[in-house]
């Protein structure tokens, strides 16, 4: 599960040394990094906090004040004894941060080992948790990919004292269930927000991605149009957002055809609206619309900005066409359009993909010339181009190298290195990293996929399971391509008990399997002679298409 990018500002303690790492070694010449600029920032606000998790008195009241109306106080304000540092303020905002994550990980357990709604109500109520839209907000986040039981756990925290959802909260379960296809359960939410007074344009945008997503690109135009019903004013900005999501959603073309059709009749687009449609040919690698919608934007009379060289750089990278790249990059310098440290990601990633490593660390001083200091992103990418060279050593050097500047590792610079390690062949050292990140960051959802599956190519399915459990035990939950990585293993080792337990369990997350997996599972248990576990198995999977949830 991907951190929320500010929790990777947060002042860290003071790192163990990296245990793969030599404590003294040198990169290539002339590498150097600056120091690290701290910038914090705090997380979301709510005006509903209570004290869920056993907040120190001074946290709690920091909390609070962060989270009330107008209460903030003026730089005019003689009143020392209420001043606080910043210091003691970094601190409690740490210190809140954990104790949210710890209690909902805590509850995610929870949740994910009892799958009957009478179980799940009772183990939830003798966890003895106060419930907070901060807490709530952050469970039904974490049970994105597991929809059935995020709507159990929502319906079971409105019941709670005192609580009533945010708008947030309602928009998180939106996403959880539109990508398990309940979409008559979404509308159901929507009624409920109208109500409430928790409608907002944010809302309809989740809607018409899932629908987009999920090949429905006539209900995704449709959710748009709807919120005119609702009593929302449509604006350019909303137009902008529906041909972005439909792009995103490898449905490009079908944008296009909406860009065409209400161009100067609903909607004026500006310069925005174009560099959305040709980050979407970008993506699908098609430079020829690339290059029409490009023309068609000058000649509307929009010059390109830096987002825009941003994403015709980037395309031409995905396209291997990186001299172009470093022609548009060098056409902006001359048109005094100043990079983004985006930009230079984008070049460093593209070029360390291809093994153009001095380029690509070219780039990356350039970056820090330019006054920029290096963030995790660029550092991340300047890891993997050492990784496709086979730099490890120096690969190490860099993370080190973030660990001094407080910038990291996250779990993507793990994922980074991990995902070489095991590309080329070296399991035990991947193994042994991923044992010792947490000294770092807890792994990502991702970060377990990538070990499970190199347990599972090596046919060590006791150690895939293993890792599955700990991931479990973390409260992180798996999704569906995890699941069927675990599933079709277990289906070639013949523990077809197991196999169906997690096909099983895996239904009651609501999670709908892919087609070749329940195939493989089907086929191996008809081996089996189990004929009746198949037609029990189909039955269910039925019944999980069919009946629309209701809550």
């Amino acid at each position: 599960m991907v951190l929320p990018r500010f929790l990777y500002r947060l002042p860290r303690p003071v790192a163990k040394p990296y245990p793969l790492i030599p404590k003294t070694y040198t990169l290539s010449p002339n590498f150097s990094l600056p120091p690290y600029q701290d910038q914090n920032s705090s997380p979301g606000s709510t005006n509903n906090v209570e004290n869920p998790v056993g907040f120190p008195p001074a946290a709690l009241l920091l909390l609070r004040f962060h989270n009330t109306p107008g209460c903030h106080r003026s730089i005019h304000d003689n009143s020392a004894n209420t001043q606080v540092s910043s210091n003691t303020t970094d601190q409690n905002t740490d210190l809140i941060s954990a104790r949210i994550s710890e209690t909902s990980e805590k509850l995610c357990k929870i949740l994910s080992n009892h799958h009957t709604l009478s179980s799940l109500d009772s183990a939830l109520n003798s966890a003895k948790v106060e419930v907070c839209p901060t807490l709530s907000i952050s469970v039904l986040k974490k049970l994105s990919n597991a929809g059935i039981l995020a709507l159990s756990f929502f319906r079971w925290a409105e019941k709670q004292k005192g609580f009533k959802h945010t708008t947030e909260s309602y928009n998180a379960l939106i996403e959880a269930l539109g990508k398990i296809k309940q979409f008559k359960m979404v509308w159901n939410l929507v009624s409920e927000m109208k109500q409430r007074n928790l409608l907002t344009k944010e809302t309809f945008g989740l809607i018409s991605r899932r629908y987009s997503r999920a090949r429905k690109v006539k209900e995704a135009i449709e959710a748009f149009e709807t919120m005119e019903k609702f009593g929302l004013t449509l604006e350019l900005s909303d137009f902008n957002r529906l041909i972005d999501t439909l792009s995103k959603s490898r449905n490009v073309e079908r944008a296009h055809q909406v860009f065409d059709k209400w161009k100067n009749r609903k909607f004026k687009p500006d310069i925005k609206s174009y560099t959305i449609l040709l980050e979407g040919w970008g993506k699908e690698q098609n430079l020829l619309r690339l290059d029409e919608v490009y023309r068609e934007m000058r000649d509307d009379g929009f010059e390109p900005d830096v987002v825009t060289y941003g994403i015709m750089i980037n395309a031409f990278c995905k396209a291997k066409k990186f001299d172009e790249a470093i022609r548009m990059f060098r056409e902006m310098e001359t048109k005094n359009v100043n990079p983004t440290p985006h930009v230079y990601c984008t070049l460093i990633n593209g070029l360390g993909a291809e093994k153009r490593l001095t380029e690509a660390v070219k780039f990356f001083e350039l970056s820090k010339a330019s006054g920029f200091v290096p963030e995790a992103p660029t550092y991340n990418a300047l890891v993997g181009c050492y990784c496709w060279s086979q730099r490890m050593y120096d690969a190490h050097k860099v993370v080190d190298e973030m660990r001094k500047c407080g910038v990291g590792p996250n779990s993507r610079t793990y994922d980074i290195i991990l995902h070489h390690l095991v590309k080329n062949g070296r399991t035990k050292q991947a193994y042994s990293v991923f044992e010792k990140m947490s000294d770092d960051c807890e792994p990502s959802v991702s970060t377990y996929e990538i070990i499970v599956r190199m347990f599972r190519d090596e046919e060590r399915l006791d150690m895939a399971v293993r890792v599955w459990d700990r991931m479990k035990e973390k409260g992180v939950l798996p999704g569906m391509h995890m699941y069927s990585t675990l599933i079709n293993s277990l289906c070639h080792e013949n523990k077809l008990d197991d196999a169906c337990k997690y096909f099983q369990e895996m239904l009651d997350m609501g999670i709908r399997p892919p087609a070749p997996m329940f195939s493989n599972l089907k086929q191996a248990l008809l081996d089996d002679g189990r004929n009746d576990t198949v037609l029990i198995l189909g039955q269910k999977l039925e019944k999980l298409r069919k009946t629309p949830l209701v809550g």
